[in-house]
């Protein structure tokens, strides 16, 4: 019986903590928390930090850690931006802000394999290389903008995190159309039913998995786990850069500062929706359902009222008690 209850537990905890936290504000934030309007604000401020958290959930469920996933974001907005801004302009083609799209998250990616390699190849705790790697990142994203942010041309990226279309109505004004929703939450959508087949279904998911449940048994079982790791890395790396082009979209800029701490956002995510840092557990359901558990707090409290660095500190607090209660149950098994 004790074992069905924490099954079922750890499959509905992110969404009855999704529930907790929506009727806390639901009493507590005006009316204009639960419109419609705001809903679908909520949904768009989770898709950045919801596409990052998928790739994170692999580099998580196989006992390993990325520091660097803010600096990339803040990376591939640069990149994108200085191709946007390079071969852009009044008349561009439809391709041009493609290719820039494509260039940032490239850049991502190669850090990812860099971070795997690294890893992989010499054995380095994956939180130094990727400590080493958020600052890499960060220098480069600095240089390559002067230092500066680099403005970019109008273009069709910046229409995927706009909350709502708009419509005109009989009247001759604009009105937000209630079943239109940023873009960019489709985009969120549709990686993480990728990402859910890739781990529930395929032989690489059961791998990433055997890994972090234990690395000296998964190579006993002829599980190639140096080459996983720099997948999963890689991966990640991928994941992170499309999250950087959502980014660019929200600020149709690149912010070489921009995306800082947002590692702590993306990991706190997914420890809520039930990661373990032991390696082995973890769901991209949970990490996209603690997602929006991090959103609706940020929004929820800038509605009430609650500065900023009283939002850090309950998010920290919560980070801590989410590892502390997997530690716990870690030890009783």
């Amino acid at each position: 019986m004790k074992k069905q209850i924490a099954k079922a537990l750890n499959l509905f905890g992110p969404f009855l903590g999704l529930a907790f936290v929506y009727i806390v504000f639901l009493a507590k934030a005006p009316d204009a928390f639960h419109s419609l309007y705001n809903t679908k604000t909520i949904l768009q401020q989770a898709v950045l930090i919801g596409i990052a958290a998928l790739g994170m959930t692999m580099v998580i469920i196989s006992a390993g850690i990325d520091l660097s996933v803010g600096s990339l974001v803040a990376l591939g907005t640069v990149v994108t931006a200085l191709v946007l801004r390079r071969f852009g302009g009044e008349d561009m083609s439809w391709w041009v802000p493609l290719a820039a799209a494509g260039a940032g998250v490239l850049v991502c990616t190669f850090c990812g394999f860099l971070n795997g390699a690294m890893i992989a190849g010499f054995g380095i705790v994956p939180f130094i290389v990727t400590l080493g790697m958020m600052q890499i990142a960060r220098g480069a994203a600095k240089g390559f903008a002067g230092q500066t942010t680099v403005n970019a041309p109008d273009n069709w990226l910046q229409r995927l995190m706009v909350v709502e279309r708009q419509v005109q109505g009989p009247d001759g004004r604009w009105y937000g159309a209630w079943y239109s929703v940023a873009p960019g939450i489709w985009v969120m959508l549709a990686l993480l039913c990728i990402t859910y087949v890739v781990l529930r279904y395929t032989r690489f998911g059961r791998h990433v998995y055997a890994v972090g449940s234990s690395e000296a048994t998964a190579r006993l079982c002829g599980i190639r786990v140096r080459m996983h790791r720099v997948w999963v890395y890689t991966i990640c790396g991928f994941l992170t850069g499309i999250a950087s082009v959502m980014q660019f979209s929200s600020l149709n800029l690149g912010d070489p500062t921009g995306a800082i701490a947002f590692e702590l956002d993306v990991i706190a995510s997914v420890v809520i929706g039930g990661g373990s840092f032991n390696g082995g557990e973890g769901s991209v359901i949970g990490s996209v359902v603690g997602a929006i558990i991090i959103a609706i707090l940020r929004n929820g409290c800038n509605l009430v009222g609650v500065d900023n660095y009283v939002q850090n500190i309950v998010i920290g607090a919560i980070i801590i008690i989410a590892v502390g209660l997997d530690q716990l149950k870690h030890v009783k098994k």
